[in-house]
């Protein structure tokens, strides 16, 4: 367990844009553990690694060290909700930290923005500042005396990509191949997470692949949604909120386009672990952004909640 649980937030793209309310559920529900989060003002993309490091590796490098400089002005690690913005950052602060002729050229390129990357700060995701950081007796010690909802759901645990590998910069040790930490931070606030076939399967957003194809994107996540359903899941737990994004919009354009191929349409709700977290010690639905779905198109949730909170309401027995 870390003393100062004090840290520059990473907000990235897609939650600000498209899931503002994983931010919210984030912030209020880890403040009950002590955590602070400061901002980091002027932050960027990370950028996003499928497609900057694609394209163009020194150009990466240069924004993710840009954006790691403010932290390293804040004094404070950062932390991420996002895998793909973990992945980024993690990576071009492990390069830069390890190849002196590497930084020397990113800083070259720094210097005309009157910055400097330092590698003072590490890069953590919410995960590993839940898990490692505060610890799961601390966590499951709150939620014992905290619940108001009824959380014995069954859930998926979803994982993502970048949150595991590549391991050499990873704080799990061996647990990358069958890990179990996010099952445990989902268990200890009451929720069963189910193991389900193809576990640790890509979501089938990653790498660009979503923009450039979206029919073999929505490919990969068809297969995870089916074996999610053969297992009786209730809800999937994701991490990440472009995981997430295609889990909930995915649903929607799949029960579309492969309307031939399903023997019904999915609708499996779709909640950020911290949402979970949240109500587990006591928050309300609305606490933690989770509200009914409103008439306007476009904006999320996409696939209704309604099942979910009428299910830890207790108005729909398990």
């Amino acid at each position: 367990m870390v003393d100062n649980l004090k840290y520059s937030f990473f907000l990235g793209c897609v939650i600000p844009n498209r899931y503002p309310f994983i931010e919210l559920a984030t912030i209020k529900t880890l403040e009950k553990f002590g955590v602070e989060f400061v901002d980091m003002e002027g932050a960027s993309c990370c950028p996003a690694p499928g497609v900057f490091r694609g394209f163009d590796i020194n150009t990466w490098l240069t924004i993710g060290a840009r954006n790691i400089t403010i932290a390293e002005q804040n004094n404070y690690d950062i932390a991420t909700m996002c895998n793909g913005c973990y992945g980024s950052l993690l990576e071009v602060n492990h390069q830069l930290k390890n190849d002196k002729q590497k930084r020397d050229l990113i800083n070259l390129r720094l210097a005309e923005v009157g910055r400097e990357f330092k590698g003072t700060a590490k890069i953590k995701h919410i995960v590993e500042i839940l898990y490692k950081d505060i610890g799961i007796e601390k966590i499951s010690q709150k939620t014992k005396y905290g619940r108001k909802h009824k959380l014995d759901l069954k859930v998926a645990a979803h994982y993502g990509c970048h949150l595991l590998k590549p391991v050499k910069t990873r704080p799990w040790g061996n647990e990358f191949e069958e890990p179990r930490f996010l099952d445990e931070l989902i268990e200890a606030t009451g929720c069963k997470s189910l193991d389900y076939k193809d576990k640790n399967m890509c979501c089938g957003a990653a790498g660009a692949v979503r923009s450039a194809f979206k029919e073999v994107s929505l490919d990969f996540t068809l297969e995870k949604l089916e074996n999610m359903v053969e297992a009786g899941v209730e809800a999937i737990i994701t991490v990440c909120p472009f995981c997430h994004l295609q889990f909930d919009l995915g649903q929607v354009e799949i029960n579309n386009i492969f309307k031939d191929k399903i023997k019904r349409p999915f609708n499996i709700p779709v909640i950020y672990y911290t949402q979970l977290l949240g109500l587990a010690i006591g928050m309300t639905p609305e606490d933690v952004g989770l509200v009914k779905n409103q008439e306007l198109l476009g904006v999320p949730p996409f696939i209704s909640i309604e099942p979910f909170l009428k299910r830890i309401s207790g108005e729909i027995e398990g």
